[in-house]
């Protein structure tokens, strides 16, 4: 099912290169542009670090504690997955 147009505008850039967008939602996006020039917003909602439990960042904590004192393994080697291929 495709979005309905709830508002529709015309705006333009201004001096330093940017575009204001009035009356949305939602304060961060994922911004496409398209080599027709088509621009895509995507709205994204950051996530609170308050919501994650307590394990959660004790557990991060330690890992921070454990790396700023050397304790770290050996680097995983990447290049036998190929990320570059669809």
């Amino acid at each position: 099912m495709e979005a309905e147009i709830v508002r529709k505008y015309e705006t333009n850039l201004d001096s330093k290169k940017r575009l204001t967008v009035r009356g949305v939602p939602f304060k961060h996006y994922v911004v496409e542009v398209y080599s027709n020039g088509k621009v895509v917003l995507n709205p994204r909602v950051l996530v609170d670090p308050n919501t994650m439990s307590k394990n959660t960042l004790k557990m991060i904590e330690k890992s921070m504690k454990n790396f700023k004192e050397g304790k770290v393994s050996e680097p995983i080697e990447l290049e036998k997955y190929n990320f570059d291929e669809e």
